[in-house]
């Protein structure tokens, strides 16, 4: 198969969606301009389909279908299948739509470190970790007098939107920590009515729901620290903004998260446990008023990020996608 291999990306969700995938989508078929034909699709076969000569297919269950038909078209080759987090630590363990797509593709992309960990050990030779990439921008001004916290997602069960109530009503009318919740409730509205009902008893909290990515970008740059309590993650897009625009994050202690900010990362708390998360912003405020406050909670956690930042370099990413798709050029 020649070099020049025109691509298809398979996104579940398409530019109306303004998540995870479609940005993924979108960024690839940017970073691969100039080098490879790309095209997006939320649906394969279609009438462009003979032109394609690799497949990138983001979700392993979602997009079961078009992966299941590029193999039966392609059988064996140029294929390569992306997990999200709900195939990495839900999907594949029980829906046999996702296992098979494991078995179809001849490469598996994992969004952080620890994705690999989560296959089945014969698949893991397969897996190939890609960071997705933001620019590196710098922060906005901050308000020292509060520290604000942000958490972008989208209000839904998998995104722990009930830590962040928790969390509000346990700080109580403290006025110095504010707490700014970005995402749509669409999916799942009664977490939408629970959000209302805590901005209703708890001043400091405040439901901005869904706003555009730029605007999204210029809160997580305004904010001191993101709060980020998912139950499961493929690598999140918010912690690398975070990362790449110096604001630091705080984020649950799942595979997922550890995969992004490494091991060691000194900001995590126990999936579910608002009293922790509570305990850290608590830290991290009290280390705003230090006479030193580089050497408390916030300043360690800013600086920890910053050497995971290289990371997410949209030079590194573009590498990355360009070794997949030659290896997938190149496969038996």
């Amino acid at each position: 198969m020649p070099q020049s291999s025109s691509v298809v990306i398979v996104s579940p969700a398409l530019a109306d969606a303004n998540n995870g995938n479609w940005r993924t989508a979108r960024r690839w078929q940017q970073l691969l301009a100039g080098e490879r034909e790309v095209r997006i699709t939320n649906a394969w076969p279609d009438a462009a389909a003979a032109a394609d000569g690799l497949m990138l297919a983001l979700h392993a269950r979602r997009s079961a279908a078009p992966i299941a038909a590029w193999a039966q078209a392609h059988p064996g080759r140029g294929l390569a299948v992306v997990l999200t987090g709900t195939d990495l630590y839900r999907d594949i363990l029980a829906d046999a739509a996702a296992q098979r797509s494991l078995e179809l593709a001849q490469r598996l992309v994992v969004l952080q470190e620890c994705g690999p960990e989560a296959l089945p050990a014969w698949q893991r030779d397969k897996a190939r970790v890609i960071y997705q990439s933001s620019p590196a921008l710098p922060p906005l001004d901050r308000n020292d007098a509060t520290l604000t916290a942000v958490t972008v997602g989208h209000l839904r069960e998998v995104k722990s939107p009930q830590t962040l109530f928790a969390v509000a009503r346990l700080l109580g009318q403290r006025d110095d920590i504010r707490i700014r919740h970005i995402g749509d409730a669409t999916a799942e509205p009664a977490l939408g009515d629970e959000a209302r009902a805590t901005q209703r008893d708890c001043p400091h909290y405040e439901w901005l729901g869904p706003l555009p990515h730029a605007a999204t970008l210029e809160e997580i740059r305004r904010a001191h620290v993101l709060v980020h309590p998912s139950a499961m993650e493929g690598g999140a897009h918010a912690i690398l903004e975070a990362v790449r625009g110096r604001t630091p994050v705080l984020a649950s202690r799942v595979p997922g998260n550890v995969g992004m900010l490494g091991p060691d990362y000194q900001g995590y708390f126990a999936h579910g446990d608002a009293g922790a998360l509570a305990q850290l912003l608590l830290a991290c405020r009290a280390g705003q008023r230090a006479e030193a406050p580089a050497s408390h909670l916030l300043g360690r956690l800013a600086a920890q990020c910053a050497l995971r930042a290289p990371l997410f370099d949209a030079a590194a990413e573009r590498s990355a996608l360009l070794n997949l798709l030659h290896e997938l050029d190149t496969a038996p």
